[in-house]
């Protein structure tokens, strides 16, 4: 159980790093957009590339921040019920949700996931709008995403599972 914990240890270190790190580009998005909006209203011209960029940014963001806000239990929860459950019940019900819902649904993804994104890469897939971006840097955020997300799942059920056992505080 000692090299699980540290396995998990190592992946919440990556998930906390990149979740971090992700931040800066909500900045880089918010700098797009504004000046997008600036040429835009300024000069009446304007880029599917800006546009598509922005959203990319975000997508990025939004894929990339999902481990980081599984292992700080930022996730939505239902606390008006589970308020009233003992500590050792909401344990089991995390372990029960990571192992029966997240953790099949991020092998999916990253299983469907791989051909989506190295299709997109093989073939030089381009935005269909005229002017738009390349498309695979965002086939590639959505595996990397999930790729993160299953890890930080592992991680999550290998800590769940040593504090239910008494091995680990929460």
């Amino acid at each position: 159980m000692e090299t699980l914990l540290r396995l998990s240890g190592g992946i919440d270190r990556l998930s906390e790093f990149i979740g971090r790190q992700v931040r800066w580009l909500i900045l880089a998005a918010v700098l797009v957009s504004a000046v997008n909006a600036i040429i835009r209203k300024s000069f009446d011209m304007s880029s599917n590339a800006w546009l598509e960029l922005q959203g990319a940014l975000f997508g990025a963001v939004f894929m990339f921040a999902a481990a980081y806000v599984l292992q700080k239990n930022g996730h939505v929860r239902i606390d008006a019920l589970s308020s009233h459950l003992s500590k050792r019940t909401r344990d089991w019900i995390d372990l029960f949700g990571h192992v029966v819902f997240l953790l099949p649904f991020c092998l999916l993804m990253v299983w469907l996931g791989v051909p989506y994104f190295w299709e997109s890469l093989r073939d030089g897939e381009n935005s269909s709008n005229a002017g738009g971006l390349v498309v695979w840097p965002v086939k590639f955020f959505i595996l990397g995403g999930f790729a993160l997300l299953l890890a930080q799942a592992i991680s999550e059920i290998i800590k769940r599972w040593a504090v239910i056992k008494g091995l680990r505080d929460d």
